[in-house]
């Protein structure tokens, strides 16, 4: 039996410009535009449900409809089989607490697998950034506070140079973090919606093949990003003056919706590359079509998970900074004094620890939002819930691929 999910080629699904016909469908409404539910060709067997007969002369009747025929019938699912659900979640269209349970029971389940990539990686950003901010990053200029108005503005221009140069390392470190836990956290998750555990090693085998063409996508989304940011406002900055400042403002909000729009339009490629084994282009193309039609859905979880992982960040990152200021005297001492702080080693080391914590948490979290969309998105458009059925060896969806046994 293969060992790996069975992801159906792109290239026979409607979401890849074919109509659908003999496409096998989900057993609930596909997508979000409200059309009208389609059954699969490929259903359970007839025995797993009794359907309602005509009442016979001389018998008592069957029972009415929400009484159950042959049993309770499941809850949310009249008269229908239940979904099968081998792993992490329901093999049928996701609602989003589904999505969040299943990344946390993804966590939960493989936490050996799980918190192993997180906490290796987590450790490795931490450092490397500590020493980028010990090392690298320059020192903030002092701040005046007897200087004149241009003075002042020219050093809240210095201080804000200082914070972009001190950024980039930063971001750079967090693009290669992303990159490594988000490769080695899809396939995790691919396995653990199939139950199967998977460990380390064999995670690390199976994504290693496609780093090289995630980093060229981790890093081409922040450039275009970057890019379509510097257009909205290079108007603006060459004209000046009022005038330019206005269009500055209009471009930022322009450009922002834009980056906005996209990268919600690509938030399914990682998973695409990864599960597909696509290119960077078919990857990109290949999210635009799934999230097309689910945008605004796709949108407000991503959004709203976010948010929440963002609390949970600020929950654990605010002790770990009063602890860290209280404990290193030259913060604690140029806070008081209301100069800029200088924080040593004491402070970046009690943060950094705070901060592996939070990804070890987060970074699950976020990489099983992502996956369980992309496969959401395709039980609603290709009926996968069916194949990755059949791959997970539930009984009554045929063989699994590569299963050579046959039944008599």
């Amino acid at each position: 039996m293969n060992d790996t999910p069975g992801w159906t080629s792109p290239g026979s699904a409607p979401s890849d410009g074919h109509d659908g016909a003999g496409v096998p469908r989900p057993t609930t409404p596909g997508d979000a535009n409200g059309s009208a539910p389609q059954w699969s060709k490929d259903q359970p067997p007839a025995g797993q449900w009794t359907p309602p007969t005509a009442p016979v002369p001389g018998q008592a009747p069957g029972p009415r409809p929400g009484q159950g025929w042959g049993g309770p019938p499941p809850q949310g699912n009249w008269g229908r089989p239940p979904a099968a659900k081998p792993g992490v979640i329901p093999l049928r269209p996701l609602g989003m607490g589904e999505i969040l349970d299943g990344a946390v029971s993804t966590m939960r389940t493989y936490w050996r697998t799980v918190l192993t990539i997180t906490v290796t990686v987590a450790v490795i950003s931490q450092t490397a950034d500590i020493l980028v901010q010990r090392f690298l990053v320059p020192r903030p200029p002092k701040i005046d506070a007897d200087a004149s108005p241009d003075e002042a503005l020219a050093q809240l221009g210095d201080t804000l140079q200082t914070s972009l140069v001190g950024s980039i390392p930063a971001i750079l470190i967090l693009l290669m973090a992303t990159l490594v836990s988000a490769a080695l956290l899809t396939v995790v998750i691919s396995r653990a919606v199939l139950g199967r555990p998977v460990s380390l090693g064999a995670a690390w085998q199976e994504a290693r093949p496609r780093l090289l063409r995630l980093l060229g996508l981790t890093l081409l989304l922040p450039l275009m990003s970057a890019a379509i940011m510097l257009v909205a406002l290079l108007p603006g900055l060459l004209v000046g003056s009022a005038a330019g400042a206005a269009l500055v403002l209009l471009g930022a909000f322009g450009g922002l919706a834009v980056v906005i729009w996209l990268m919600v339009r690509f938030s399914l490629a990682t998973p695409a590359l990864m599960l597909e084994r696509q290119g960077i282009v078919p990857s990109l193309k290949r999210s635009a079509k799934l999230v097309q039609g689910a945008w605004w859905r796709i949108f407000g979880i991503t959004l709203l998970t976010q948010l929440m992982l963002f609390l949970v960040a600020m929950i654990i990152a605010i002790p770990f900074s009063i602890l860290g200021i209280a404990l290193d005297g030259k913060g604690f001492d140029g806070l008081l004094s209301g100069s800029t702080p200088e924080f040593g080693w004491t402070f970046l080391i009690i943060t950094g620890i705070g901060g592996v914590v939070i990804n070890a948490i987060t970074y699950p979290i976020s990489a099983g939002v992502t996956v369980l969309l992309y496969i959401d998105q395709r039980i609603r458009r290709e009926a996968l819930d069916l194949e990755l059925a059949r791959a997970a060896g539930v009984p009554g969806y045929g063989p699994a691929p590569g299963d050579t046994a046959t039944g008599s």
